[in-house]
């Protein structure tokens, strides 16, 4: 009687211990979601600024550069389905300004980056 109380006990701590970290893990890819969505809406800001300043291909480029980067970051952590579809949409959204700007585009347009930038924000909120 007295291996079978403690073999619960033990099989109970161990399940709270299990349930507590999956909860923390849940909480950290949350918080990482939401950090990875302000610094997109950060890059995408100043991709807005640099279009709107005499489109400086430059400052384009280096705004586009963030965006991916984050974007790998945050596909890298995800297992969501709506925010990997709206990660795919800002990616294809950054692909087609650079491919505007390489044409010589200054003022490419930005509004499938906003659109799909928005829309991660949407699923990060927690």
């Amino acid at each position: 009687m007295r291996r079978h109380r403690t073999a619960a006990l033990v099989s109970g701590a161990a399940l709270a211990a299990a349930l507590t970290l999956t909860g923390c893990g849940a909480l950290d890819k949350a918080l990482d979601c939401v950090q990875t969505a302000d610094a997109i809406a950060t890059s995408v800001d100043r991709l807005g600024r640099a279009v709107s300043n005499a489109g400086d291909p430059t400052q384009i480029e280096e705004s586009l550069n963030a965006i991916d980067k984050e974007l790998a970051t945050l596909k890298d952590k995800t297992d969501n389905a709506d925010l990997t579809k709206a990660v795919d949409d800002l990616s294809n959204g950054v692909e087609q300004v650079r491919t505007s700007v390489k044409n010589g585009d200054t003022t490419p347009d930005l509004k499938p980056v906003t659109d799909a930038a928005a829309e991660i924000g949407k699923v990060c909120t927690p």
